[in-house]
């Protein structure tokens, strides 16, 4: 589509301004902007973005919109999703290393503990909504809550992948349903390039098996010694968000690099931070390397994620009209809307509901979101501003 590269940056831009609340809030968001308001997909497709996201190593959120970028204006619009979401938060949190200040009490800030219950909100509608879509029938509600219990009491690294494996399989199991009809498919754009996307995935694994090689051997000068390092980072974490802060930790404090002062104050101001948490390791760079290591950790640590995605998208599209595959992706996508019922209830309504009052303002916001329409960029000033007089700025 012509000028479909600037329509996907402009609309990244703004949720990268306004996404906050983590990954899982991301979905929401996602798909209140690209669902309900751009409907550049259905909610079937959604859904299936979101599953192969979960599936693929790397930030998950980040994963889905430059997917979804990918299909509205192929490479231009995978980069300018990317760029979109992910720079707001990345200069910031950049700034605030070169800098080098503090934010004292930064973690009980009132305006902070609104953007917490706006979170909240947006996970509960976008639960919801896709719970009607995506699990209409008893057995995939079953799938989902069996996901959710999944999750909630075995928190582990692996529960995530084996709960969407079993799902997929309970899915082709029970065979319920029609296929996809052909009108839910991404655009053309998705399915054509087989030949570069396999590319992309060799470039991925020539870069994760070859960097370190390099860099043991002593051929790596310090900024590609950095990109080694948050290069491998990205590529063995699975979901994003705070799974990848013990990797960084363990990259970057006993390196020197970074001290763990610096590294705890950093943690600190992104959880602050709109767009993905994956930026922190922009703040690692700065801190470590200036802003050139900004720019190097920033594209190290999301470049597995990005080959990742679009070079297994050409594939997924293809298998998921497969009637059998179809199956597998119905059981899938009642367990992904398991997995945001679960972090609906552990971390986001256990950190940010912990008072009477927190409960009515987060119950104001999603009928404010479900009921009358508010946008999700009016949502999140009106829940700053509500926690700023509530709870003191």
């Amino acid at each position: 589509m012509k000028h479909g590269w600037l329509q996907s940056f402009a609309t990244a831009l703004k949720l990268g301004l306004l996404s906050f609340g983590g990954p899982t809030a991301h979905i929401g968001y996602f798909r209140e902007e690209y669902v309900n308001r751009k409907k550049w997909l259905d909610d079937r497709s959604f859904a299936d973005l979101v599953a192969l996201c979960q599936l693929l190593p790397g930030p998950a959120s980040s994963q889905v919109g430059i997917a979804i970028g990918w299909m509205r204006a192929g490479w231009l619009g995978s980069l300018a999703a990317w760029i979109g979401f992910t720079l707001p938060s990345a200069a910031i949190l950049a700034a605030f290393a070169w800098v080098r200040s503090s934010v004292p009490g930064a973690a009980d800030a009132g305006w902070l503990r609104g953007l917490e219950l706006a979170a909240v909100a947006i996970v509960a509608s976008a639960v919801l909504g896709m719970g009607r879509t995506l699990a209409p029938d008893k057995p995939r509600v079953a799938i989902l809550v069996a996901t959710a219990a999944a999750v909630l009491l075995l928190p582990y690294a692996w529960t995530q992948v084996a709960a969407i494996a079993a799902a997929g399989a309970i899915g082709f199991a029970l065979k319920r349903g029609a296929a996809p009809a052909a009108e839910a498919s991404p655009p053309a754009a998705a399915a054509r390039g087989r030949f570069g996307a396999a590319a992309l995935l060799l470039l991925f694994a020539a870069l994760l098996v070859g960097l370190p090689i390099a860099r043991e051997a002593g051929a790596l000068p310090p900024l590609l010694s950095l990109f080694e390092s948050f290069y491998r980072a990205g590529s063995l974490v699975f979901g994003g968000g705070h799974v990848v802060l013990p990797l960084l930790e363990r990259e970057v404090v006993p390196s020197g690099w970074v001290s763990a002062e610096s590294f705890a104050a950093g943690y600190a101001a992104t959880q602050a931070m709109p767009g993905p948490l994956f930026t922190f390791a922009s703040y690692l760079g700065a801190d470590s390397h200036g802003w050139a290591g900004a720019a190097v950790a920033t594209a190290a640590i999301f470049l597995p994620g990005y080959l990742l995605v679009i070079g297994a998208l050409p594939f997924w599209q293809s298998l998921r009209r497969i009637a059998g595959v179809a199956h597998v992706v119905y059981g899938i996508n009642a367990a992904v809307v398991g997995l945001l019922l679960a972090a609906l209830y552990d971390p986001l309504f256990t950190g940010a509901v912990t008072s009477s009052a927190d409960f009515a303002i987060a119950a104001a916001l999603y009928a404010l979101l479900a009921y009358w329409k508010l946008p999700p960029w009016a949502l999140v000033a009106v829940a700053a501003l509500t926690g700023a007089v509530v709870f003191g700025w």
